[in-house]
């Protein structure tokens, strides 16, 4: 293998939010938080080196080549012809998520969901005076889907903006064109911008899929629609802070600037110029990594779907399991798992009561251990 993703590296005791954060006794396997255990591309390496021995850490500017590799990117992996003027880099996806909460309506206007769904995005709302709705996903042929029945009977005169995952966190779901086309038309009669987290867009699994931008789709689309993307997720690279939204409608632009304004310090040139070799190097080192995480995808679901209560539909996307343990009838399936020394993320956290997350982008061998430790404690 060209690439070693079964080389062990030694993560405690290094500041690590995964690692470190929940002083778990040394023999904890832990895999709740969304960063890989893997080592990150030798370009990217190569590259902070340079900067690092270079030695002066001033104020950076977006350099020009990041805009146009990003905007080449966009066109060659989804087919969407982007403006550089579109994009707006900041230093991090979550903030860009309450950004947008609170540039889109006024207070008291309300932001709808899709439930379960990574926690920012029933979190920011309230932040910024804003009201939640949510409605819930539904298993449809072993996928999980938009309700868009329940979707209708939740949206108010006061629903202002809609908070997209796709590649869906925690549900794995890669929407189809027909879907988002779908959720175009929703949105558009009643007047609701989208705000689309595709973070895990390079992330997909399932050869048969392909992702989609919603704001692809059609110019009515773009112009309601602010995408954040970022090589964070899939470079290994999220503690270095780089993200950038696309935001093709200029009033909803200049909302988003507005909103961030202030709050937002500059983009370093550690991130700067590793998103930049991350999209102009590391496409190579990107197909190995999808292909091993798909391995220990096909491994996880052929050991844990159906054994002991247990239920995990096939994941289109994400390295992120969301499997449903209310068969087993164990109370705090976290604690039940921490005791058999394996840390995994309560679904409560995305409002999925019952279900949890396992974050599988790590060396095999630890998956296959955190697998029995977890088997065991379900015979125990």
């Amino acid at each position: 293998m060209k690439y070693n993703f079964d080389e062990i590296i030694n993560r405690k005791n290094t500041d690590s939010q995964k690692w470190d954060m929940f002083n778990d006794p040394e023999d904890v396997i832990p895999m709740p938080v969304a960063d890989m255990d893997f080592r990150c591309p030798t370009p990217i390496l190569e590259a902070l080196n340079n900067i690092t021995e270079h030695g002066v850490f001033g104020y950076a500017i977006v350099p020009e080549r990041l805009k146009e590799i990003f905007q080449e990117r966009l066109k060659n992996l989804y087919n969407w012809e982007t403006e550089k003027e579109w994009q707006v880099w900041i230093p991090g996806l979550v903030p860009a998520i309450y950004a947008t909460c609170k540039a889109i309506g006024e207070a008291g206007d309300a932001v709808i969901t899709a439930i379960p769904v990574y926690h920012p995005f029933h979190l920011a709302p309230a932040y910024v005076d804003k009201k939640l709705q949510t409605f819930p996903m539904k298993e449809v042929d072993g996928r999980w889907t938009f309700d868009f029945e329940a979707l209708e009977a939740t949206i108010t005169p006061a629903t202002k903006l809609f908070m997209l995952c796709n590649p869906h966190n925690p549900g794995g779901t890669v929407f189809t064109k027909e879907e988002l086309e779908k959720l175009v038309d929703i949105c558009e009669k009643h007047d609701i911008v989208i705000c689309a987290d595709e973070i895990h867009a390079d992330l997909i699994l399932d050869p048969s899929k392909k992702h989609i931008p919603i704001a692809s789709l059609s110019k009515k689309a773009a112009e309601r629609t602010i995408t954040l993307m970022a090589p964070s997720k899939t470079f290994n690279i999220a503690g270095l802070g780089c993200s950038v939204a696309i935001i093709p409608n200029p009033e909803l632009r200049q909302k988003f600037e507005r909103a961030k304004h202030g709050f937002f310090p500059p983009l370093t040139r550690y991130s700067q110029e590793a998103a930049f070799v991350a999209y102009s190097d590391c496409e190579d080192w990107r197909l190995a990594l999808v292909d091993y995480l798909k391995e220990n995808h096909d491994y996880l679901y052929e050991a844990l779907n159906g054994y002991k209560g247990l239920k995990l539909l096939p994941l289109e996307a994400t390295y992120l399991a969301w499997i449903d343990a209310r068969a087993t009838g164990i109370e705090n399936i976290q604690e039940k798992f921490l005791e058999a020394g394996v840390r995994i993320m309560d679904g409560k956290i995305f409002k999925g009561e019952g279900f949890f997350r396992l974050n599988f982008a790590c060396p095999k061998a630890t998956l296959v251990e955190a697998v029995e430790r977890i088997k065991k404690s379900l015979t125990e």
